[in-house]
């Protein structure tokens, strides 16, 4: 009798426990069974507020001016100052050339200047000599004409010997390779002790110039004329960069020029924006999305994007119900969407919960993380197994890794087990597993 009793007292309980959830669903239904239950939202205001007209184009970075550093005398590199990725100056000393060759050259090339000089000097004396003693009538004319004629030679023998002192002073400079543009250095393409001649294609070490730097990408042509209207009147078209995903914004510049001609193909023209890249986060041929502004339009009735459902929104009313309003959908910049339709600012309207509702359904607002939570919790409970769900976390985690098969033997196993340890009569304990093995 103690055994009847108590089965007929896990019935009573089960029953008054299906009654109860068979209420609950049907409150959250809307069927017969249970009273209206207030759905979950969260809800965004109405507001009205500028609206950038964008343009989304891919693009890639373009240095401003790109050169590899060749030396310009052949040599052994003997010093490197730079560092691979450093940022140069124009000017600065990057390497250097064995110069004693070079220093040698100079040198002879000053003793020569030097001799010719002395020539020069003695023959100018000399031409002066003889043009007093001409005056006096003590020496021919022709005499004096040969003298002057010597001095002459002299004269283009230094300024040769000059010029080759120059040539010489100019090798032994070159022998210092210095950056002959500010930038970005590349990798370095020479070591030390290896010569280096001004043929080299790969010179020594390249410089790209990427502060500022150029965006190059392409515009549809339907876009062409405000452009081309804009940039004609002087007025600034803000840019903005993105990232491959669209998630960190890199970087905002200005639109600088259009290209003189639409490509047939695409129905594009190329266009090119500036970015002063202080912070050198941007790097020649890095690919970018790019956001060109166009326009701008004031004030402009906005909602946020996830409230627009099929060009419908849900607006809450005073009395906690929701209800339908068709909109006519504009330009969307960031988070917001212009429209135009029966709302005014200040208005709340559902953006997330949308698919539980319809028209003058009661809601109850919370936090958007909540409605997301609860969206979550809903998902997971329907794709569990029903037997499942009576089991411990712990042990639906450790069942959820095991294939069909073994999850079956499991379960029978563990069943066997809880009847084993059950007193006669008394096999409640087992229930669970072994509806979940079904």
């Amino acid at each position: 009798m103690a055994i009847l009793l108590v089965l007929a007292l896990l019935a009573a309980a089960g029953g008054w426990w299906y009654v109860k959830s068979q209420a609950v669903r049907g409150a959250a239904t809307g069927r017969p069974g249970g009273g209206p239950l207030a759905q979950p939202v969260s809800v965004g205001e109405v507001q009205r507020r500028d609206m950038r007209v964008l343009v989304s184009s891919i693009g890639s970075m373009n240095a401003r001016a790109t050169t590899v550093v060749r030396a310009r005398v052949a040599g052994e590199l003997q010093k490197i100052f730079f560092k691979e990725g450093d940022e140069v100056h124009a000017g600065q000393l990057l390497a250097q050339i064995d110069a004693r060759s070079y220093r040698a050259a100079l040198q002879q090339a000053q003793g020569t200047l030097q001799r010719d000089q002395a020539l020069l000097r003695n023959a100018q004396l000399d031409l002066q000599r003889y043009q007093e003693l001409q005056a006096q009538n003590s020496i021919a004319g022709q005499q004096v004409d040969t003298q002057a004629a010597l001095v002459q030679q002299y004269q283009g023998t230094v300024t040769a010997d000059q010029a080759q002192v120059d040539a010489a002073r100019l090798q032994l400079e070159y022998t210092r390779i210095t950056a002959p543009i500010a930038g970005r250095l590349g990798l370095r393409q020479a070591d030390l002790g290896n010569v280096v001649n001004p043929s080299d294609a790969n010179g020594i070490v390249s410089i790209t110039q990427v502060r500022p730097i150029d965006a190059l990408f392409a515009v549809p042509e339907a876009h062409v004329d405000a452009i081309a209207r804009r940039l004609a009147e002087k007025r600034d078209m803000p840019v903005e960069l993105w990232d491959r995903e669209q998630r960190n914004l890199l970087a905002r510049g200005r639109l600088n020029a259009l290209d003189n001609a639409i490509d047939a193909t695409t129905g594009t023209v190329k266009a090119k924006a500036a970015f002063d890249n202080a912070q050198g986060r941007l790097f020649a041929n890095q690919f970018v999305n790019v956001k060109l502004q166009v326009d701008l339009i004031e004030q402009a009735l906005t909602v946020p994007a996830s409230a627009i459902q099929n060009n419908y929104v849900y607006l809450l009313k005073d009395d906690g119900t929701v209800t339908q309003r068709r909109l006519v959908v504009g330009v969307t910049d960031g988070d917001r969407v212009s429209v135009r339709g029966e709302l005014e600012p200040g208005d709340r309207v559902v953006t997330d919960g949308l698919d539980r509702l319809r028209e003058g359904a009661r809601v109850s607002v919370i936090a958007a993380d909540k409605v997301q939570q609860v969206d979550q919790a809903v998902s997971d409970a329907a794709a569990r197994p029903r037997g499942a769900r009576n089991l411990p976390p712990e042990l639906r985690a450790k069942l959820a890794t095991m294939a069909p098969e073994e999850r079956r033997a499991y379960l029978e196993k563990l069943r066997a087990e809880r009847a084993a340890k059950q007193p006669a009569g008394q096999g409640g304990a087992a229930a669970p597993a072994a509806s979940a093995a079904r």
